[in-house]
């Protein structure tokens, strides 16, 4: 009931912004045609504006369940029913995943997301166990991390795409999964050096008892001690992630993607394509964090801790 709440409060403030931005156009209409609209002709029309100042949310929902295409692949399936199961399975999940749609475009993302994430993983995790390890890299390392996250990472984006070329990755996944790794790799840093620094003195003193070397600590002690820093920083770093690629994908001049369905919406002025771009990837964030928890919780019952 409170999420409902919520979200019926959001609708509500949502068609009344749309009637208020978009009745800009309806009266402006009115002006050159010379007659006057009341406010009862007026909302119909703020609702059904081709390209709205602010789409409706019932436009952005049509809008983005067409891009999904999966109406219209349900009726390919009726269509082939005199085909053999697996070839009308084949034919709809074609026409689903074709380039017009968004769930082709959602997949490039993805792609480009988990080639950062993993990146932001690796990177991060083992700066994280250099800098538990090692005192000098604590104090020379990690604050640079930090003021590292202060850059703009739309102002750094050219710059990393223009480097990539210059060295001759034409690969456009490349800048894209650099600029999610630079997103990703930060939480995942805090979160393991909080979590391998974790274990107390008394912990650390009964290993040493029992004569285990550093090695042993680590494996033992403080990296399940860190697990559940882990995966908090996971779902942080993986949303993250998915910005990041779709920040990577604006400057590259790319036509796959959701980022791209972004920009193509916005240089045509269809907000439309754009907004539906938006709550695609909006619902790809959500599903890659309860994907993460899925992995969390599995980790946590293979450990034996209780959920």
């Amino acid at each position: 009931m409170p999420v409902l709440t919520v979200l019926g409060l959001i609708l509500v403030i949502w068609y009344a912004a749309s009637v208020w931005m978009n009745s800009t156009w309806v009266y402006d209409q009115a002006e050159r045609a010379g007659t006057m609209v009341s406010f009862a002709e007026m909302v119909p029309q703020t609702m059904t504006q081709e390209r709205p100042l602010l789409p409706p949310p019932h436009q952005v929902g049509a809008e983005l369940w067409e891009g999904l295409r999966l109406g219209s692949g349900y009726e390919v399936f009726l269509q082939s029913a005199d085909q053999p199961i697996l070839d009308r399975l084949q034919a709809t999940l074609d026409h689903v995943f074709s380039k017009k749609g968004l769930v082709y475009h959602g997949y490039v993302t993805f792609k480009g997301t988990m080639m950062g994430f993993g990146l932001g993983i690796l990177f991060g995790s083992l700066l994280a166990m250099a800098i538990v390890r090692f005192r000098v890299m604590d104090m020379s390392v990690m604050p640079w991390a930090i003021i590292s996250q202060t850059i703009p990472i739309v102002a750094l984006a050219p710059m990393i795409i223009t480097v990539s070329s210059q060295m001759g990755l034409t690969d456009r996944d490349v800048p894209k999964a650099v600029i999610s790794a630079y997103l990703s790799f930060f939480p995942v840093l805090v979160s393991m050096v909080k979590g391998l620094r974790s274990p107390d003195q008394m912990q650390l003193d009964l290993l040493k008892t029992y004569g285990a070397g550093e090695g042993a600590v680590f494996l033992k002690l403080r990296l399940p001690a860190s697990m559940p820093y882990f995966f908090a920083s996971l779902k942080v770093a993986v949303a993250a992630s998915l910005v990041g690629t779709i920040v990577g994908e604006l400057p590259t001049g790319a036509i796959e993607g959701l980022g791209a369905r972004m920009l193509i919406g916005s240089q045509f002025g269809e907000p439309l394509i754009m907004w539906a771009a938006l709550f695609a990837a909006a619902i790809l964030a959500g599903l890659l964090i309860v994907a993460v928890g899925i992995v969390e919780r599995l980790a946590r019952k293979r450990m034996g801790v209780p959920a």
